[in-house]
């Protein structure tokens, strides 16, 4: 199959141009201000569109096998490749868990069936994510993404460091669920002016941060390469940013939801019930400041569906974790871009060039290499309505928001994975 994708803004060599793309058998055949038209070859006119690598987000829940009534490896990559994403790595809390080769063959056979884009595993830290025993780290190395636990903290500081150890012998990341189960105390949402209002059990800043201070320590004694899923704290940023400083091999993630929400914004209702919970202003300035600085690496939607049922039950009763691949560009880039707080060459880079650097993960529009991108129609407003989502999952606290930015297409490794138009 040859086409020509013409006209659009692409984002190419590290800046924009407006270019032609030449795209034959999934290979970027060529690239130029104004190729020339061909017999038997497709042109698609993609004025006033851009063009981007495609995104990839290192923090997703996928659910298969185990829950596939929440979501599906087809159902979770279909809404990736809605988004603008080529690339997704998929969290371990599955069952069976991807503790060890056997477990992890089942998702990869599934993944090799039914992913529309690329879906990169992890392995888990320990057996059965249950925080007593290292998972068999050394067979799912060549297999995985990275190692995390996520959804559950590593409560003890002794198996963290083995499992740095071991991380670091294989050359693999380390991603790690900062959460102290000792300080939750039955809480759900923060603790903050919210919960004392209305009479929630709060969770403290210190259930995340605390576990943050333990890991960098542990990092820079290891030389552990440490990746901190979905930041949420002031405190935290503060840890991460000097262990920076001190040299120690870490990275860190943050979430679209704590960069557009606080506690201000919650509701009496299960889509705004997720972990960590929204913070405080205070907090999400100093995310915001931690991006502009380069304390915060890149940008993960932690996407996390449920069944309606699950999300039904209000911010006390209601499962944690919302849905966010077919939101997240729109939200950052009407939120953050069109507001002057960041660039979208910034942004591009939160979203595919950091996670490519550190994981590994997707690749920029190269010719002579496979076609793994996403087209954006930037001044296309609609409205977030769930009942439009490709994911199984419905929960998001931005619908009804008016956002900009409506993907059109997505090619991810040369294959086309979302076409809205027909293209």
């Amino acid at each position: 199959m040859e086409y020509v994708l013409a006209g659009a803004s692409v984002y190419y060599g590290g800046r924009f141009a407006s270019l032609d793309l030449y795209i034959k058998d999934g290979i970027v055949a060529d690239a130029a201000p104004s190729l020339p038209r061909m017999p038997g070859v497709r042109v698609f006119d993609l004025d006033g569109c851009s063009v981007f690598p495609g995104l990839s987000d290192v923090h997703v829940h996928l659910r298969e096998p185990g829950f596939s009534y929440k979501e599906t490896i087809a159902s979770g990559s279909a809404a990736a490749a809605r988004g603008g994403f080529t690339t997704v790595c998929a969290m371990p809390n599955l069952s069976p868990v991807p503790d060890c080769l056997e477990n992890l063959r089942r998702e990869l056979a599934i993944i090799e069936r039914d992913a529309k884009v690329r879906v990169l595993p992890y392995g888990s830290i320990t057996k059965g994510e249950a925080g007593a025993e290292l998972s068999d780290m050394e067979e799912l190395a060549p297999h995985v993404a990275a190692f995390s636990d996520d959804g559950k903290g590593v409560q003890d500081a002794g198996l963290m460091e083995a499992a740095m150890h071991k991380a670091k012998s294989l050359g693999m990341i380390l991603a790690a669920h900062c959460e102290d189960d000792s300080l939750l105390r039955g809480g759900y949402i923060h603790d903050g002016a919210y919960a004392k209002a209305h009479g929630h059990r709060g969770i403290c800043s210190e259930s995340e941060w605390g576990p943050v201070k333990r890991d960098v320590e542990l990092a820079k004694k290891t030389g552990c390469a440490y990746h901190v899923c979905h930041v949420s704290t002031k405190e935290s940023v503060a840890v991460i940013r000097k262990a920076k400083a001190d040299g120690a091999d870490v990275t860190c993630e943050t979430a679209p939801h704590y960069l557009l929400l606080t506690e201000d914004d919650l509701q009496e209702d299960g889509r705004f019930k997720m972990n960590p919970p929204l913070r405080e202003k205070a907090d999400r300035d100093a995310l915001i400041e931690g991006l502009l600085d380069g304390t915060i690496d890149m940008i993960a939607t932690d996407h996390a569906p449920h069944s309606a049922e699950e999300k039904s039950k209000g911010l006390e009763g209601s499962a944690m974790g919302i849905v966010g691949l077919e939101t997240a560009f729109p939200l950052l880039y009407t939120g953050l871009v069109k507001t002057g707080v960041l660039t979208l060459k910034k942004l591009l880079d939160l979203m595919h060039g950091a996670p490519m650097r550190r994981f590994g993960v997707g690749h920029d529009i190269e010719i002579g290499r496979s076609a793994d991108l996403t087209v954006f129609r930037l001044d296309k407003s609609y409205v977030i309505d769930p009942r439009d989502f490709l994911s199984l999952g419905r929960a998001t606290p931005f619908e009804g928001r008016e956002v900009c930015g409506e993907c059109i297409l997505t090619i991810a490794d040369g294959r086309i994975a979302y076409d809205a138009y027909g293209i």
